[in-house]
């Protein structure tokens, strides 16, 4: 019952990066059945004021209704959210959509370290600006391609 949970979950994108759902990118901290038809699932925010949070809970309880559950969402604030939580293939799927990846090992933040460029691979860039389309990202621009990117911030 809980696997058929998480594969609704995964159905979920998140509604800031749609090309990943919810559970790879770990916001989706646990989904346990709690009754006949009835469950809950607890979500983690990216961020404490995740101006998205509010959707994703609506499409949770959205998706569960629609396929006979009757879901509380519960949110958690601790632990505090990482970006060491996203999947792999959800870090390859970003970097395929145009969004560098967050490194491994958030606690070390990575300062300093140049950003590869997910369209030819340079790590010749420069940051534009600490704040991107969305409070998780910054922008970047390729120096050698010269392409715009937004890089997913560790944390």
């Amino acid at each position: 019952m809980q696997n058929n949970i998480l594969n609704l979950l995964k159905t979920i994108p998140d509604p800031e990066i749609p090309v990943i759902d919810i559970v790879e990118l770990g916001i989706v901290r646990d989904a346990q059945v709690t009754g006949e038809n009835t469950c809950e699932v607890i979500i983690t925010p990216t961020y404490s004021a995740c101006p998205a949070m509010f959707t994703i809970e609506e499409d949770i309880i959205k998706m569960m209704k629609e396929n006979g559950w009757d879901a509380k969402v519960v949110t958690k604030m601790f632990p505090i959210w990482t970006t060491d939580w996203i999947t792999d293939e959800a870090r390859e799927k970003l970097r395929v959509y145009g969004i560098t990846p967050p490194e491994k090992g958030a606690d070390e933040h990575h300062i300093g370290k140049p950003k590869k460029c997910p369209r030819c691979g340079s790590e010749h860039t420069k940051q534009i600006s600490r704040f991107g389309s969305t409070l998780c990202k910054a922008s970047y621009q390729c120096l050698d391609c010269l392409e715009p990117f937004d890089y997913f911030k560790c944390h």
